[in-house]
């Protein structure tokens, strides 16, 4: 019987929790009939994903990404497990959209100083499942070659070049 080895595919894990931050969100939104206060969102969205379902002369003004804004004057919020549907003003005009939250690129909420960014495209990342059977070479390939623990410990996120893991830290989401 050959044993199964099943990679945590933490970057996907994060994602997900992330993008229901931003469900969670909307719902409370959804359930109220609109915002609270002067809170507002703006959320980021790639227009040529499948899924996402705009006007085509909306697409054609947007061909690779748009920004919308829920604040004062959006309709009928529906929100579903995989996507957002909303109705909004464009010149005047009413059009109602569906954005599947994999499309969405970021999210903010400007009164509560609160906003977060997404990976749209994890397909193309290396897994542990890929990576050499050497003894550590799993802790090599997220940290970069050479590097140890102790290297990394308590470097800044800007200190990195972009290679290794990726550390996500709250602090700068907490109000002090």
């Amino acid at each position: 019987m050959t044993e199964q080895v099943t990679a945590f595919q933490y970057d996907r894990m994060v994602e997900a929790a992330l993008r229901g931050v931003l469900r969670d969100a909307l719902r409370v939104v959804e359930a109220q009939g609109g915002l609270p206060g002067d809170h507002h969102f703006y959320i980021t969205f790639e227009t040529t994903r499948p899924g996402v379902v705009m006007p085509d002369r909306l697409r054609a003004q947007h061909p690779q990404d748009m920004t919308i804004v829920l604040q004062n004057q959006f309709w009928d919020l529906r929100v579903f497990d995989d996507a957002l549907e909303v109705t909004l003003s464009f010149n005047r005009k009413r059009e109602r959209l569906r954005v599947p939250f994999a499309a969405v690129t970021a999210f903010a909420d400007p009164h509560a100083s609160f906003g977060l960014q997404f990976q749209t495209d994890l397909g193309g990342e290396a897994g542990l499942d890929e990576m050499d059977d050497e003894p550590g070479a799993e802790w090599d390939a997220l940290m970069g070659e050479g590097e140890t623990n102790d290297d990394r410990r308590g470097a800044a996120p800007e200190d990195s070049e972009g290679e290794g893991a990726n550390v996500i830290t709250l602090d700068a989401f907490r109000k002090k």
